[in-house]
């Protein structure tokens, strides 16, 4: 008789995956323990016998790490090629990891700059709109909004992934892909842009007054406003994608570099906070 998984079961995974994928998170061992954990309830359906599951289970394993939310597409593909597994069609453990390692890459890119560059930017944008005057609107919209699309679009992609099998590989490692994850960065890239010029702002209170005179004979924010508008937000701005994209220094040393930069620009007077006593 075939074996089939129910949709509760499917449901169960998915649940397990949406709120467990970083469950027991280390660098040595990722999402491994939130893999696991999701594809307790495919294995248990699917398998009787005590040893069997075992044995499923431990294919499951192997190192793995992708950008979560995209990621759920290989998690539905791996619940789909188990219960193939299971009715004894040619799936074993190399063909399961082998498809696992082959889209976590690939994914984790299409993730990070569809996922972390375009919607989150884009909603922060609005969300931040909306809390103009202190207003928790912003917020409140946020958090419903994120939550909402992350859940039913983690919810679509591993059902879909589940139909698709080993089909979905094709797409998304060939050419089709590879078009989708460059439309993908440059779109990354116009909303990281728009979002800098919109909520990024830079500017200097240094000045230069000759002695006895009452007014400044060089103001530089002027200045540099009458050459280049903007010009020390976008020299920021670059200066953040230079480190982050060629020196390849992690986010937490950037923002501490740039915390050092102000301090320093405030303790010789480059920066003006505005703090009064």
């Amino acid at each position: 008789m075939e074996k089939k998984l129910t949709k509760k079961t499917l449901t169960k995974s998915f649940h397990n995956w949406y709120y467990g994928n970083l469950t027991c998170f280390s660098q040595e061992h990722m999402q491994t323990f939130g893999y696991l954990c999701s594809m307790l309830p495919i294995v248990n359906e699917l398998y009787n016998q005590k040893q069997d599951k075992a044995k499923a289970m431990q294919t499951y394993t192997a190192f793995f790490n992708t950008e979560p939310q995209i990621g759920s597409v290989i998690v539905g593909m791996t619940a789909g090629l188990e219960e193939a597994r299971a009715n004894g069609e040619d799936v074993d453990d190399e063909t399961i990891n082998g498809l696992r390692a082959g889209l976590m890459g690939p994914l984790a890119g299409i993730g990070d700059s569809l996922v972390v560059g375009t919607v989150i930017p884009i909603l922060l944008g609005v969300a931040l709109g909306m809390s103009n005057g202190g207003s928790p609107l912003g917020a409140i919209f946020y958090i419903i909004v994120w939550n909402l699309f992350a859940y039913f679009g983690m919810k679509f992609l591993y059902f879909k992934g589940y139909e698709l099998g080993g089909k979905a590989v094709d797409f998304l490692v060939g050419p089709q892909g590879e078009a989708l994850r460059e439309s993908i960065t440059m779109l990354g890239g116009i909303v990281i842009g728009a979002v800098a010029a919109t909520w990024v702002s830079v500017q200097t209170s240094f000045t230069l007054i000759a002695k006895g005179a009452t007014e400044p004979y060089l103001n530089l924010q002027k200045t540099l406003d009458s050459v280049y508008p903007g010009f020390l937000t976008a020299a920021f701005v670059m200066l953040c994608w230079y480190l982050l994209a060629k020196r390849k220094m992690s986010p937490i040393k950037v923002m501490l570099l740039l915390v050092v930069i102000a301090l320093v620009g405030v303790l010789v007077g480059f920066f003006n906070p505005g703090l009064q006593y």
